[in-house]
């Protein structure tokens, strides 16, 4: 088994839990503070990249990387921003698997 079907692989039981969990009622609808950022959106520009990822075999093409990245950025401001317990949870672990596709991708040229 190569290298990034291995990473693929190690990346669907993740991906698995965060289709199971349902979208944090409270946030359905919210956006961040500065910029304006609608958290619904943000979940699926982020499950998107990921599911095609995954749909790939661990590639995305030089667009929905830029998304991707552009996205973590977007979590990583608003998550300190989330005071429900339940919200955390989801975007913390969709941040998780963000970051986990970025690092398998190539670098910015």
């Amino acid at each position: 088994m190569s290298r990034l079907s291995e990473q693929v692989q190690s990346a669907v039981p993740l991906w698995h839990e965060h289709l199971r969990a349902p979208f944090p009622a409270g946030l359905r609808g919210a956006e961040s503070e500065p910029g304006g950022t609608d958290l619904v959106l943000l979940d699926a520009d982020t499950a998107g990249c990921v599911l095609t990822w995954l749909n790939n075999g661990g590639t995305l093409d030089p667009e929905r990387t830029r998304t991707l990245r552009s996205r973590i950025d977007d979590l990583d401001r608003v998550i300190p921003e989330i005071t429900e317990p339940a919200g955390m949870q989801y975007y913390q672990r969709l941040r998780r698997l963000a970051l986990f596709v970025s690092a398998t991708l190539p670098g910015d040229g």
